[in-house]
């Protein structure tokens, strides 16, 4: 497992009425860290010869951020068999779990955009356990 941090900070455009990070906005910061694990793990011809699409999320909710917070977003692949791929997250606050997600990821053709399945090498590269 290549485990990944990515970190932000909560900024006033996160936050909704109740002045606290967005659930929408969760979401757009597991994308932003998926992909900036992707894009240390993998060279441009590896990331020119695929891409990734949502097939799910899953996201669990367990405390709230506010403005300012520094959020620690831990990222990691679980699985990938076939043409789909399994990744998991932890959003943390000075230690304190915020929230776990999980997303499933499908690996398409870049020009026709069908189910590609994922080759071997780059099950490598997403260090996935057992390859």
């Amino acid at each position: 497992m290549k485990s990944y941090k990515y970190t932000l900070t909560v900024q006033e455009e996160d936050l909704d009425e109740l002045l606290h990070v967005n659930n929408v906005v969760y979401l757009k910061y597991l994308q932003e860290a998926a992909i900036a694990h992707w894009n240390t793990l993998a060279t441009e011809e590896i990331r020119d010869s695929i891409r990734w699409i949502v097939r799910k999320h899953e996201i669990e909710y367990l405390s709230s951020a506010g403005l300012g917070d520094n959020l620690e977003i831990t990222t990691w692949v679980n699985t990938a068999e076939g043409v789909s791929s399994e990744r998991a997250y932890e959003i943390r606050d000075e230690g304190k779990l915020l929230v776990k997600a999980r997303t499933l990821w499908i690996s398409v053709d870049p020009s026709s955009l069908k189910p590609k399945r994922i080759s071997e090498k780059i099950k490598d590269i997403l260090g996935v356990p057992g390859t």
